[in-house]
């Protein structure tokens, strides 16, 4: 009994004092508490909402990476499709030759007469192909740029 010097020997030590009441915590502007403890239900439908409109969002970005992704593939495709037809010398008389000629053609826009070398085969190969490029890089950048926005 020599813990306390001040205390006499003959006395008993005082009773433990009870655990203290705390107030219940202040309600912040953002989130509410239920008396028990747990979170409000609309706040918790609230947070609910907000990530599932995240998780939707991100699906859309998703998606519209996607699509852009494949629309370059195609015409990058259909590029490389038609320079193969035009250096094997492929019949132009055939409706799959000729569509894809066309496609081509309606793809390659600007790019159809950058360059003028002597062959027609040549000619086909670069602008064409770098028609492609041109097409595979913008693809690329708008695939990034998308899925950075999101």
């Amino acid at each position: 009994m020599a813990d306390n010097p001040d205390r006499p020997v003959d006395q008993a030590p005082p009773p433990p004092t009870p655990p203290q009441e705390h107030s219940p915590p202040q309600e912040h502007s953002m989130t509410r508490t239920e008396p028990g403890g747990g979170e409000h239900r609309a706040t918790r439908a609230r947070r609910s909402f907000t990530g599932r409109a995240a998780g939707a969002r991100r699906r859309a970005v998703g998606a519209l990476a996607t699509a852009i992704s494949i629309v370059t593939a195609v015409v990058v495709l259909i590029l490389s499709v038609h320079i193969v037809f035009v250096a094997f010398e492929a019949n132009t008389s055939n409706d799959l030759v000729r569509w894809f000629g066309d496609r081509a053609t309606d793809l390659c826009w600007q790019f159809r007469d950058v360059f003028q070398p002597d062959g027609h085969k040549t000619e086909v190969a670069v602008n064409y192909g770098l028609a492609a490029l041109v097409y595979l890089a913008a693809g690329r950048i708008l695939v990034d740029l998308v899925r950075r926005l999101a």
